[in-house]
């Protein structure tokens, strides 16, 4: 038998997604600011990249409670308090916070989304939870980087691009200063983590 909707837990948990992935968004978002005052502008650039596409999560979430329009509805969830000064310990909440995500929290939905025969709320929960798995394993690498002290140094060589304007430097280990824009190493982010770059195209 089919669950009326507004008696549904998947809109109970639509908006609990909703709520989660907003919060998600201001928490990357005031991450970003962090990093940026600690001259981490690569890293700040990673947070909002992120905090841009929780915002489409929970566009999504929000776009599937139409059914509910104009009702108000009550939740009840825990969120996470992670105003860390160290960069590495919010990076390492941030992977935890994903991979509860992924691997408990979006599962479950999904299993009682498929179980009330609300199919695309059901597949909205999945595919989202393998973007958060992408964002976990992001964040965890790197946190990892940052911890090796491997983020901006190198023992063998490697190359770094420069966010600002895009100059490849190769070496073991990132320049003080750009050498085309002047801005600061803070700019500079492994080439294998830079965006919309094909490091075997770019570095010859």
């Amino acid at each position: 038998m089919a669950v009326d909707f507004c008696k549904s837990r998947t809109k109970e948990n639509l908006m609990k997604a909703f709520a989660g992935e907003s919060q998600a968004r201001n928490r990357y978002t005031i991450a970003a600011e962090m990093a940026m005052e600690h001259h981490m502008y690569s890293v700040g650039q990673i947070f909002l990249f992120t905090a841009d596409q929780e915002r489409a999560h929970a566009q999504r979430y929000y776009e599937l409670l139409k059914e509910a329009e104009g009702e108000t509805i009550e939740i009840c969830g825990g969120f996470p308090v992670d105003t860390y000064d160290s960069l590495t310990d919010l990076l390492r909440a941030a992977e935890h916070n994903e991979t509860e995500e992924y691997k408990d929290v979006y599962q479950a939905f999904g299993d009682q989304a498929k179980e009330e025969g609300f199919l695309e709320a059901a597949s909205a929960f999945y595919q989202i939870a393998e973007v958060e798995k992408t964002h976990a394993k992001r964040f965890g690498k790197i946190r990892e980087l940052m911890e090796t002290n491997t983020y901006f140094e190198l023992a063998k060589e490697g190359a770094w691009m420069c966010l600002n304007c895009g100059h490849i430097h190769r070496g073991t280990k990132a320049p003080e200063v750009c050498p085309v824009c002047r801005h600061e190493k803070g700019f500079f982010i492994p080439l294998s983590l830079a965006p919309y770059t094909d490091s075997g195209i770019v570095v010859m």
